[in-house]
């Protein structure tokens, strides 16, 4: 009996040594502060890849290999619903890439668009931290889990920030290297723009992001699911609507220009085209 006793005292002793460690010696809001504080940083150093995103709507599901390069994505639409584009849609297609190519403007505002959008994922990062109080909520494949509630001593500034300080959720940060892994909201409240008068998000909408590791240093979006309804100017209500998938993430060479971009895609197309016909 002593020996079973001694024993079960021991394992007794590992559990709570497993729980000690299982869970960070910080408060929750420190946690997401790091976690931000590396994802801003290791974001201005990542490297470039090319993968596939599926895109689905009411109106269909479409695929498209992408590429990154130095003056933003580079992309070529492969799929519609799950078919082979037509002889007309891949010459439609082409010119629309050698347009972006051939014109200064068109690439200068392709350019423009994805600094605004990398910069709109950086002032949604910044706003985790204060805008919302954490709590520990336990693990989970490799993750501490987190939940959060708007800050009440929080004031938003902005229509990002009032949308996002109006949600409630839960947060995945992976235990090991302190970056977001998963990152699930819904709004909680209505949100009225100029008293009503301007627009106003209903309550009930959500949005879901999941991330994954795919290099040593770099995560990148898995899926993203945001489904919103909103109403702008007391005339119309329409739903904001985004379902998109990513996968077969692959390292590229880093500075790239959209045409090497390009020629990297009419490779992988040729390729697969080569494929195809064999038996």
């Amino acid at each position: 009996m002593r020996v079973v006793y001694g024993a079960l005292g021991l394992l007794a002793m590992l559990q709570c040594a497993a729980c000690a460690f299982s869970q960070p010696q910080m408060p929750a809001g420190q946690l997401v502060r790091e976690v931000i504080y590396n994802e801003q940083n290791d974001h201005q150093r990542h490297g470039s890849w090319r993968y596939w995103v599926e895109r689905r709507s009411p109106s269909g599901t479409n695929l498209t290999e992408q590429v990154e390069t130095s003056d933003g994505p580079i992309a070529r639409l492969a799929l519609s619903d799950g078919r082979a584009l037509s002889p007309a849609a891949q010459q439609q297609e082409q010119e629309r890439l050698q347009q972006l190519l051939n014109s200064p403007s068109e690439r200068a505002r392709h350019l423009r668009q994805y600094d605004e959008d990398e910069e709109r994922i950086g002032r949604i990062l910044a706003l985790l931290p204060d805008a919302f109080v954490y709590e520990y909520d336990g693990e989970e494949s490799g993750c501490y889990r987190l939940r959060f509630r708007p800050n009440p001593n929080y004031s938003a500034h902005s229509i990002e920030a009032r949308i996002f300080h109006a949600m409630s959720g839960t947060l995945w940060v992976d235990a090991r290297s302190k970056r977001l892994a998963r990152l699930d909201g819904r709004v909680e409240e209505n949100v009225d723009f100029g008293f009503g008068i301007l627009g106003r998000l209903y309550q009930g909408g959500w949005f879901r992001l999941e991330r994954q590791q795919v290099s040593p240093t770099d995560w990148k979006t898995k899926s993203l699911e945001v489904h919103m309804n909103i109403r702008a100017l007391l005339v119309k209500t329409f739903a904001r609507e985004t379902s998109e998938t990513r996968g077969d993430f692959k390292p590229v060479p880093e500075g790239m220009s959209l045409a090497q971009g390009l020629e990297l895609l009419d490779r992988e197309q040729v390729q697969l085209q080569a494929l195809s016909v064999k038996p």
